[in-house]
């Protein structure tokens, strides 16, 4: 279900997924550095964590199973990852001390080329949300991996009811984040800010695109979107293939 509000979210369609500071590789995403003000103070994470991944109502639309590893580390280096596409390399940092459980899944789905010859099939270009969604194999919105993790930074640096975090806080540009069907629903489907977003902090953050890949993105975006959701928002007119997605490290 594509949700409206003030901005369009990122949301998953209904049953699956749907969906600036300055361009930066460093990491956590919680360090002011990285990203600017204004972000939340990321929770104190234990040296490991336990991920847990549950089935999704939805099975899956590739074959892929569930993260092997569950206990997670949330020290030492950060994750490298190239995406290679269609419109050009993109290189992304993955932050495994902010969202480890988002981060594993990514690199398992990664390592079973779970997003091998699928395609972004979203991009938004309105004054609140410039993103490029990607992650379905189906291409419909709907696609996922048969399985969903809750989220992560920056949804759990607020307390639980916190009414603060419903309200909208920049996404940035170069920011790599979850998309999902609601709270705790994330499975495959991710997006990248090509733009300073406003989105509540319920979609993970788990990464930057490297300042060398934003060429791509912005050429992406100035190619504009089929509107095929409505103004604004539909697939990209300069189709993104993703070819592979490899660790960097």
């Amino acid at each position: 279900m594509i949700v409206v509000g003030a901005a369009v979210a990122l949301t998953t369609r209904e049953g699956a997924e749907d969906a600036a500071a300055p361009t930066t590789t460093k990491v956590p995403l919680s360090t002011p550095a990285s990203l600017g003000t204004g972000l939340p103070s990321a929770s104190p994470k234990a040296t490991t964590v336990t991920c847990v991944y549950n089935d999704a109502s939805r099975p899956a639309d590739k074959p892929v199973t569930k993260p092997v590893r569950t206990l997670v580390p949330t020290t030492g280096a950060n994750t490298l990852v190239r995406m290679d596409t269609s419109a050009g390399p993109i290189a992304m940092t993955l932050a495994n001390a902010d969202s480890p459980c988002t981060v594993n899944s990514f690199m398992s789905l990664i390592e079973q080329k779970f997003f091998d010859g699928t395609s972004c099939h979203r991009m938004t270009t309105s004054e609140g949300l410039r993103v490029l969604q990607c992650g379905d194999p189906s291409g419909t919105g709907m696609g996922g991996p048969g399985y969903e993790f809750a989220n992560e930074y920056p949804t759990d640096a607020y307390p639980a009811g916190d009414p603060k975090a419903q309200i909208p806080i920049a996404y940035e540009r170069g920011v790599l984040a979850m998309a999902n069907a609601g709270a705790d629903t994330n499975g495959s489907q991710f997006f990248i800010v090509y733009g300073e977003s406003q989105l509540p902090p319920q979609y993970t953050m788990f990464g930057v695109v490297d300042a060398s890949s934003m060429a791509t993105l912005d050429t992406i975006a100035a190619g504009g979107t089929d509107d095929s959701n409505g103004p604004g928002d539909g697939r990209p007119k300069i189709p993104v293939e993703i070819a592979s997605v490899r660790s960097a490290n």
